[in-house]
């Protein structure tokens, strides 16, 4: 337990913003420590915190430098991040309806092929965990989710690719995740869901925030293209288990 205490790193980052890194590795206790801290300062606000960002092991501070000062920030902040992470209570629990294989998820052959399996058992796998949202980042609505199972752990493509689509689920390293937007990528493709984790125009614009704990369902192409169309629509096609 002392070891996960151990005093974290505080870094200026400009002159309005300080970094408060609990580990220099991805690293789920770290995480935890992150979100941990990110409500503590939603609970009891620092006078001159204008905003927070949280990642995988560090906390990205900003602050108005005529409201308060690097040191006595930094003060504040040692002093909360050394309190115990209790757990989320009453965590939110999504249910993530998803097309594998195919043109939706257009590495889980070679993916199986690497680890000497078959695609329906990559599935059965990565449908099987419990995944909790570390962190969102990269492009608005992307939810790195911690939880992804040692079997599944595959490095990175050594070519990422310029273009993957929109409501990716893939694989990357010791991660899996969900791409809202369309965009560049060096994961692995293993399917596609409808669920839209950001839409701009809807309340709330952000679906899945650090903390919540995710779980996917497969589906067919054909339950793919109605959700799709229901969503695109404003439908939320993702299942809210809990609370």
């Amino acid at each position: 337990m002392a070891a996960s205490l151990s005093p974290p790193r505080l870094l200026p980052s400009g002159d309005s913003a300080v970094t408060v890194e609990f580990s220099r590795n991805i690293d789920d206790t770290a995480n935890q420590r992150v979100l941990a801290l990110d409500r503590a300062l939603a609970r009891e606000p620092i006078d001159g915190v204008t905003e927070t960002v949280p990642t995988y092991r560090s906390l990205l501070v900003h602050y108005n430098p005529l409201r308060i000062g690097f040191d006595a920030l930094s003060e504040q902040l040692s002093a909360l991040a050394g309190e115990p992470a209790p757990a989320i209570a009453n965590a939110r629990r999504w249910r993530i309806p998803v097309a594998y294989g195919g043109e939706h998820g257009i590495d889980l052959e070679d993916v199986a092929k690497t680890l000497d399996t078959t695609p329906d058992d990559i599935v059965a796998r990565h449908v099987a965990g419990d995944y909790r949202v570390a962190m969102i980042g990269f492009t608005p609505g992307w939810s790195y989710l911690s939880g992804l199972e040692k079997f599944l752990h595959m490095p990175r493509r050594q070519n990422p690719r310029l273009l993957t689509p929109a409501g990716t689920v893939s694989v990357g390293g010791v991660q899996t995740g969900v791409q809202c937007l369309a965009g560049p990528s060096g994961w692995h493709l293993l399917g596609r869901t409808a669920v839209r984790t950001y839409q701009l125009h809807r309340d709330p614009i952000f679906l899945l925030e650090p903390g919540d704990r995710v779980t996917f369902a497969r589906i067919d192409y054909k339950t793919f293209a109605e959700q799709d169309r229901a969503a695109e629509a404003g439908e939320l096609v993702a299942e809210l288990i809990a609370p």
